[in-house]
């Protein structure tokens, strides 16, 4: 890294994190101009800092768990704000508590089909062992 304001720190390309992430680096690009990282520019290079990079990870897991790139944006901003914004850090709960309900349900939807798929895949099997088909399940791939 040339620049000397980098010294020191440890940085990551956006290479780096596009590999790490399993992303693309037109993804991570998009994500810089929707404001939501920050990387250091030496050039036209980009390196991104060990807090960006979490970021990054707390981006796409937000992303993975429904929350759109706004909701995103707003925690992040949340959680940059000054820690004594009362009125911020309620906001906060309530976009959190609101997301846990939502997600609480999910869980419970997802429960539900997956006890669904069991009983079926139960009945199937059952079905298949009576027509002694089991073996045939056993020796071919899915």
């Amino acid at each position: 890294m040339p620049d000397s304001a980098l010294a020191g720190k440890k940085a990551f390309t956006i290479s780096d994190l596009a590999r790490e992430f399993d992303v693309t680096t037109r993804s991570i690009r998009f994500y810089e101009d929707e404001g939501l990282l920050s990387p250091d520019r030496v050039g036209r290079n980009r390196y991104y800092s060990a807090k960006e990079r979490v970021r990054l990870m707390l981006l796409l897991r937000g992303k993975r768990l429904g929350f759109s790139l706004g909701e995103i944006k707003e925690l992040f901003d949340i959680y940059d704000a000054p820690r004594e914004e009362v009125s911020e850090l309620i906001k906060s709960l309530r976009i959190l508590q609101k997301r846990r309900v939502l997600l609480e349900q999910q869980r419970k939807d997802i429960d539900a089909v997956l006890k669904e798929i069991n009983t079926f895949e139960r009945q199937c099997k059952k079905t298949l062992q009576a027509k002694g088909g089991l073996d045939m399940l056993n020796s071919s791939n899915p």
